[in-house]
């Protein structure tokens, strides 16, 4: 779980580091873009530093240096060989665990 921890971790730092890269790109300063995002300069910071922060922030920053779309796009099961083809399982109600074979004596 550790190693799976330290994963994310990185990712996150990773969409931080992408973040501020496209706000520069932007020519957005942190003040502005906070400001945008309804948003504080700590908790923009946060966001481009990888830590923690709620979903609704992030995506509000991503909304105003241009990402949001894009990320929201990748994720769309439909665009990937694996979603496209295994779509019919996207409507089922529940996803349930395979229930493990009962062995009967004799077997």
């Amino acid at each position: 779980m550790a190693s799976q921890s330290a994963n994310l971790a990185r990712e996150m730092e990773r969409l931080g580091r992408n973040i501020r890269a496209w706000r520069k790109i932007s020519g957005l300063t942190t003040l502005i873009t906070a400001e945008r995002a309804g948003v504080s300069r700590d908790t923009l910071r946060a966001i481009e530093t990888g830590r923690s922060t709620s979903s609704e922030n992030l995506l509000a920053v991503m909304r105003v240096v241009g990402i949001l779309a894009a990320v929201v796009d990748a994720s769309d099961p439909i665009a990937s060989d694996f979603g496209s083809r295994n779509l019919a399982r996207a409507s089922v109600e529940r996803v349930r665990s395979p229930r493990p074979t009962l062995r009967t004596e004799g077997e």
